[in-house]
């Protein structure tokens, strides 16, 4: 999940510079949508209480990683902390990852009652599947830039 993330915003920064942003979170969103629904070959049914459910979850995520992780790595890698204030960022990271883990387990717990357990194991491997898809993407939309450039 931590990967998605980061590859989103790679993407993203990428996209803005030579796109609009949006335009290309939407599509990452949509394509994202089409791949786990296929991966996970959910029915309807499921796929309609299913998205819900996860999109609430890369919401606490994302929020949990903007507000509280982002702030912090970007001081962290200022440099040049006390020690003090090092084990301030550190146990507030530490509370970070731990909102992270406890909103998971809450989407396994949440995900058991609208589909089977084999489907969730699957998702974790979706989702690898689509974060590759997207870092090669990433890999190739640079090799193109760099190839115009030379």
């Amino acid at each position: 999940m931590k990967r998605l993330i980061l590859i989103v915003l790679l993407l993203t920064s990428a996209a803005n510079f030579a796109q609009g942003g949006e335009k290309i979170q939407e599509r990452i969103k949509a394509q994202k949508v089409a791949f786990i629904t296929e991966k996970l070959e959910l029915t309807s049914e499921e796929a309609q209480q299913f998205w819900p459910i996860y999109n609430e979850f890369e919401a606490k995520i994302e929020k949990i990683k903007s507000e509280d992780l982002r702030p912090l790595k970007k001081e962290m890698r200022q440099g040049d902390v006390s020690d003090k204030r090092a084990g301030e960022i550190l146990e507030k990271l530490l509370e970070a990852e731990t909102e992270m883990h406890n909103a998971k387990l809450e989407l396994a717990e949440d995900l058991k009652k609208v589909i089977p357990a084999k489907k969730i194991i699957m998702l974790n491997v979706a989702e690898d599947q689509f974060n590759q898809k997207l870092l090669d993407k990433l890999k190739e939309f640079r090799d193109r830039r760099q190839n115009r450039r030379n």
